[in-house]
Parts: structure tokens; sequence; C-alpha cells
């Protein structure tokens, strides 16, 4: 099966990425101690809501960032999804939420109260994208996968996790076949009743197009002995060095929190 050929492809290849990022600090830290501080940093800063505290947290990030030597293209390219739905939630929030009115358009009036909340949550979400990027935008998705396995997710989660990237990009590609299709008829997208009903055509296509392919994939697993796990080789023992790491940065989140708390 493509995806347990995957995992062994990728657990060969971990090793010489390893010795390859082991000259700088994140790159050579155990997946399972990557995946580790990623969750408390996420949970820490779900509860910050202090100024100083949280633009630390975006120094911290920025810092991880560095540490971690992620290519500048690549993280720019991925923080411009983020950035696009947290533009659009910037404009709209202040004038959805009560209070003192800072300006108004028309019958609208943005409220004080509704911009620091909006500023809030692009803080955080900014936080968020860019300690997810650091600790495990350079990790295998199986890895992860793998990883979360390890502290304790149960098996199912992260066999769907691991089928949900092995197909993510076959859908694409079928969807991307059915596009052409549509083009090469002379389909072109508008605003009216033709479009949206050809691109619910497509919908519902790629639906049937994926049921009759999960019943395939799933007589070739049970061809193959599936039995609920997909097989792969251990991770290595965590070393001392992912201990000390992750003990200082649990030290580090333990110290914003209680200067959350006490502020």
């Amino acid at each position: 099966m493509g995806v347990i050929a995957a995992s062994r492809q990728d657990t060969a290849d971990t090793t010489g990425r390893a010795a390859m990022s082991g000259r700088d600090l994140i790159g050579g830290l155990h997946p399972r101690t990557r995946l580790v501080m990623t969750l408390m940093a996420l949970l820490a800063v779900t509860v910050v809501h202090n100024p100083v505290v949280l633009g630390t947290a975006l120094v911290g990030a920025l810092t991880l960032v560095w540490l971690g030597r992620l290519p500048w293209t690549s993280l720019r390219h991925r923080l411009l999804h983020v950035e696009g739905f947290l533009i659009a939630l910037l404009i709209l929030l202040p004038f959805t939420v009560p209070g003192d009115a800072v300006f108004s358009l028309g019958p609208f009036a943005a409220t004080g109260q509704g911009l620091s909340r909006a500023l809030l949550v692009v803080v955080k979400v900014n936080i968020c994208a860019l300690t997810i990027f650091a600790l495990l935008g350079t990790l295998d998705p199986v890895l992860i996968g793998r990883a979360a396995e390890g502290i304790g997710v149960p098996p199912r989660f992260v066999t769907l996790f691991l089928f949900t990237v092995r197909y993510v990009s076959v859908f694409r590609a079928e969807t991307a076949r059915l596009r052409d299709a549509m083009r090469a008829r002379g389909f072109v997208a508008g605003t009216n009743l033709h479009t949206m009903r050809t691109f619910g055509d497509l919908a519902g296509m790629m639906v049937v197009r994926s049921l009759e392919r999960a019943q395939r994939v799933d007589e070739a697993m049970r061809c193959r002995g599936f039995a609920g796990r997909l097989p792969a080789e251990p991770l290595v023992a965590t070393r001392r060095r992912d201990v000390a790491v992750a003990t200082v940065f649990a030290g580090a989140i333990v110290g914003l929190l209680m200067l959350e708390f006490r502020t």
C-alpha cells in the first residue's frame, strides 16, 4: 500500500535528514519532543491576554523560526494564507462587538472593544502559526502522526490523519482534472446560475469518485492484511538533549503564564 511504503521510505530518509539538521537546534530534536513543545505553546497562548506577554511570546515565536532555519519563501507562502483570513477578521470584527464607537461607516459603527479583540486574535493566531511552522513545518506528516501516537493519541485518529495526508493530493489532482475537462468544454466561471449549478455538479462528482476510490482502497488494504494500524518502524528513543530543551521551553512557558496572572 502506498501509505506503508511512504512510511518506510520516510523512516529511512529521516535518519539522513536528522544528521544534516543536527547543526541547528530544532532540526535535531525528536519529533515527539517538537510535538509536545508545540502543544504546550498553543495551550499557553490561548489563555494569555496581556499585551506585554503576547509581545514576548511573539518574539519567542520569531526566535523559534530563526532557530528552525525555515526558508523565507516557504514561510511567506504559508503565512499569506493565514493573513488573508486575519485581514478579513480585522475589518469585520470591530463592527460586530458592542462598545464605544470609534468611527462609523453609514449605519455601522466600529467599536474600540471590537478593534482590541480583533488585534488580540491577530497576534495570537500569528504566534500559533509561527510556532507550528517553526517546530513542525520541517517534519514529514508521517513522523508527526507517529509522534502523536507516541504521546498517547488513539491509533484510529493517527491512521485517519495519515490517510488524510496521503489522499489530499490525490483529491486535489482529481479536482484539477475535472476543472481542465470543464474548461476544455468551454466553461467560464461567472456570477450566474449556470456557474453555481456547474460547481455543484463538480462537488457531487468529487463525492461520488471519492466513495468509489475509498471502496477500492479498502479492498486493497484488506487483501494486504490490514488490521487497523499502519505498520511502521518505531521511532528512536528520546535523548538527553530533547529532555533539556523541552525543560527549558516548559520553563519559559511557565514564566509567561506567571507574568500573565500576576499582572
